[in-house]
């Protein structure tokens, strides 16, 4: 065997490894003390997706002036955000403050599973058209009703 096929055999093993690893990122999600329940919403939803997606979610809750003297505010929402997200978060370091953020860490609490629901809405849609009644048939049962 030459060296030149020997290197082009390490390169594509190389290659190989590089592509069956998953980088994971972190993903941060900013709260407020004061945010609103839609807001609230919107953003455990957004934690979810990234979740979902196999990332890990930094929580940072934001204190403002006189605010920081309440944190145990801040730990009631990021208490509810972990409530609302269940079993697919696991918490990787516990919400502390520092300074006037308080953090805490959220990671997958399983693998990313890739979304399917691409390849099952045809099929229900197609059952949905089965369904479906025909103006020809509506016309029908109104002359009659009308007879």
């Amino acid at each position: 065997m030459d060296y030149g096929k020997f290197r082009y055999e390490e390169a594509q093993k190389l290659k190989e490894s590089r592509k069956k690893t998953t980088h994971v990122t972190v993903k941060e999600v900013k709260f407020r003390p004061k945010i609103g329940k839609g807001d609230f919403d919107t953003k455990v939803r957004h934690m979810r997706d990234f979740l979902e997606d196999g990332h890990k979610v930094k929580v940072t809750l934001q204190f403002r002036g006189r605010e920081v003297a309440h944190p145990e505010l801040g730990a009631k929402i990021l208490d509810a955000a972990l409530e609302q997200l269940g079993s697919i978060a696991k918490v990787e370091t516990q919400a502390r403050l520092e300074g006037r953020n308080m953090t805490m860490v959220l990671s997958p609490d399983k693998k990313p599973v890739k979304k399917s629901s691409d390849r099952d809405e045809p099929q229900e849609s197609a059952r949905v058209v089965e369904n479906v009644v025909q103006p020809e048939e509506i016309l029908e049962e109104t002359s009659e009703v009308q007879e």
